[in-house]
């Protein structure tokens, strides 16, 4: 997902009723876009020193990283459960006139990659308050990597700065590796931290939130 409009608020309880298709759909029901259709900076800091090739962004919203990764020449496929976030991600590729960013609706727990297929996969607060296998997904999507691709996921470690609480189950790096970087001897760890991101509260005051950062290359 891109970065919201302001800062997180927190998200409303989702309703128990609703499987996670109808819970996003629900998010996305407004007429105006949910997030702000920037790229999240702390993928863009790790992939604009990257080659440009084929990319994939998981849970893509409303496509602000995979717009911006076609602008850098990337060939970037976005997938979402969402089809409502993924025709406002069509509409924007075509509004920019980005014919290298493509945009998919689907259910990404039944959905299986191509191997060896893709130089990237991005992963970009890929945590959800509904139903979703997500260390299965994300390795899935790593399958699909050719040797010296990368895997770049961005995760909050902690609730932000202002809050308590988090609908979302919070990312420790450190899990983070154990569970992705699976058979070990065929990933380079090119980076797991820890990173402040200053934000604004629901007040304007200033705040922060703290990512967990995952680079992962194929050997």
């Amino acid at each position: 997902m891109s970065a919201p409009h302001h800062a997180e608020h927190g998200h409303a309880d989702p309703a128990k009723t609703l499987s996670p298709s109808e819970y996003w759909e629900q998010r996305y029901s407004g007429r105006e876009p949910i997030w702000s259709g920037k790229v999240n900076e702390t993928m863009a800091s790790v992939v604009r020193d990257l080659t440009p090739g084929a990319a994939l962004d998981l849970g893509c919203g409303e496509g602000g990283d995979v717009l911006w990764l076609a602008e850098q020449g990337w060939q970037a496929l976005g997938l979402d459960i969402s089809a409502t976030a993924v025709g406002r991600a069509r509409a924007s590729a075509a509004a920019r006139g980005l014919e290298t960013a493509t945009f998919t609706a689907t259910d990404l727990s039944a959905w299986e990659p191509e191997l060896r297929s893709l130089d990237l996969v991005t992963a970009s607060f890929f945590q959800s308050s509904v139903a979703l296998d997500r260390t299965a997904i994300l390795r899935r999507a790593a399958s699909a990597l050719r040797p010296g691709g990368h895997l770049v996921v961005t995760s909050h470690a902690a609730p932000p700065s202002w809050a308590s609480d988090h609908p979302a189950r919070m990312v420790s790096i450190d899990e983070e590796v154990e569970q992705l970087a699976r058979p070990a001897e065929d990933w380079d760890v090119v980076t797991a931290e820890e990173r402040p991101r200053p934000a604004l509260d629901p007040e304007g005051h200033a705040g922060e939130h703290l990512d967990a950062l995952l680079v992962l290359r194929r050997r």
